[in-house]
């Protein structure tokens, strides 16, 4: 069974897509950073770099965002690009990529709005593209001529995935709902730059969105409101609809479905195989490196069949790894060298296979010539590891530390569980005090609604630990 679990709390949204009991796919986004991208702004040239065709927009949110304006439609008779924007200009765009690091959102012309079943392409007439993953050519062509009939003048789409097997009705109704969102925009929607005038990407909703399809069983959530807001969609809980479930239970939502324990590993830097062999996975500004090892395998018969066989479940285990901590970019894999030509062959073929599992773009380069497997994946938010810690202030950001979100989550579940699963009644916690401030809430209305709910009683004491640690004492 493939469950999709959302768990809201008042800082963090968790989004995990589990089947058959094991993590697939894991985001977390905090309420302070929450994704931009889908977004819609009227944003104000702020500095124009001519030689590079772009230009830095502010768009009102702290850090100016990247425009390049060397794709835009607007070319004279002698075939020059007339778009080049002035300081000061209002600009219409949209967030492509998020910011990361040092660098601000990547902005574009080209908008996009996306649904569950295609992607409306409004500056893009006539143009048709089909989730490759719709293999049967007579499904593709179905498909085509149903948008192609019904696409509003002057745009185009992208059908994904979840299109396949959809009637005519289910297209029609979807492009409607999408061409209003983008002919609201057109008329009149300005305000004074920069400000926001779409918010695309609510990750409860978006999620719903980008999951959605006949192979999800069920939608769990455990916000009340949240649950509410899906189910007036009308797309849970009817004939060939996933069900949408709303969670009651006083254990806690990931905890209830054993995803919990599975969720702190995401993080490990090593990940062991069943061979006994293991993987390294460093992330770096540049790329991400996954280095296999032999570990405890080595030495256990036949060298080259050992190598070939953790290499096989090293390509395996790399494809789950990249789904789940949302590695992208550029990812170089440090197989076990491997003197057959015939082995890297099937290696690549086994990495191919495994990587057609996820849902974000994935290609297998190949071999470069030092022997290293190249791959790319598509970016479309920041890492696990990037939404999950924060830079570490006593080492410089050489080091990464749990996130005050994350950690007050944990703190929270933690003190959830104790509550609904054991018989203590009474919690002492212990942490620096501005931790201890965001453990509680504002004015203390979470900590009081918690002793309200389980009838227990939580203390609160500061003590001189570390960022981002804490003791929690049980007592009956």
């Amino acid at each position: 069974m493939k469950r999709v679990l959302m768990d809201i709390s008042a800082d963090l949204t968790r989004i995990a897509m589990a089947e058959d009991g094991e993590l697939k796919e894991l985001y977390y986004e905090s309420k302070r950073e929450e994704s931009l991208v889908g977004n819609i702004y009227a944003g104000r040239v702020a500095n124009v770099m001519p030689n590079l065709q772009a230009a830095f927009v502010d768009i009102g949110v702290g850090k100016n965002g990247y425009y390049y304006y060397g794709n835009a439609r607007a070319v004279s008779d002698e075939g020059k690009n007339t778009a080049k924007p002035k300081v000061g200009d209002t600009l219409l765009l949209q967030v492509e990529k998020d910011a990361v690091g040092s660098k601000g959102a990547v902005l574009t012309e080209k908008f996009s709005f996306p649904g569950k079943f295609l992607v409306l392409l409004p500056k893009e007439a006539g143009e048709i593209g089909i989730s490759r993953k719709i293999t049967d050519s007579k499904e593709r062509e179905r498909i085509r001529g149903i948008v192609t009939e019904l696409l509003p003048e002057g745009c185009g789409a992208i059908v994904r995935t979840n299109g396949a097997g959809k009637s005519r009705e289910d297209f029609e109704k979807e492009l409607q709902t999408l061409t209003a969102k983008w002919e609201k925009l057109r008329h009149g929607m300005y305000l004074k730059p920069p400000a926001l005038l779409v918010q695309e990407n609510h990750p409860v909703k978006r999620a719903a969105r980008d999951f959605y399809s006949a192979d999800v069983d069920e939608y769990v959530v455990n916000d009340e409101g949240a649950y509410e807001e899906l189910l007036q969609t009308g797309d849970f809980n009817g004939e060939n609809q996933p069900a949408l479930k709303l969670h009651g239970e006083k254990l806690p939502l990931f905890e209830a479905y054993y995803l919990e324990s599975q969720s702190e590993k995401a993080l490990d830097e090593h990940v062991w195989l069943k061979s006994g062999g293991f993987l390294v996975i460093e992330e770096t500004e540049a790329c991400v490196v996954i280095d296999v090892n032999t570990g405890k395998a080595a030495g256990r018969g036949d060298l080259q069949k050992t190598i070939l066989k953790t290499n096989l479940e090293a390509a395996e285990e790399a494809a789950k790894q990249m789904r789940l901590r949302n590695l992208s970019g550029i990812i170089i894999i440090d197989f076990i060298d491997m003197a057959d030509g015939e082995a890297q062959k099937e290696v690549t073929r086994r990495l191919e296979a495994a990587v057609k599992k996820d849902r974000i773009k994935t290609v297998v380069v190949g071999m470069t010539e030092l022997g290293l497997m190249q791959v790319t994946r598509k970016k479309t938010r920041p890492s696990l590891k990037r939404q999950m810690t924060t830079k570490c202030r006593a080492c410089e950001g050489t080091g990464r530390l749990p996130s005050i979100e994350w950690t007050v989550t944990k703190m929270r579940r933690e003190a959830e569980s104790v509550f609904a699963n054991t018989i203590y009644h009474k919690l002492t916690v212990k942490a620096d005090p501005r931790l201890l401030s965001a453990f509680s809430g504002q004015d203390g209305t979470w900590a009081k609604a918690l002793e309200e709910k389980s009838g227990g009683t939580i203390l609160l004491e500061g003590a001189e630990l570390g960022f981002g640690q804490y003791e929690i004492k049980k007592e009956k």
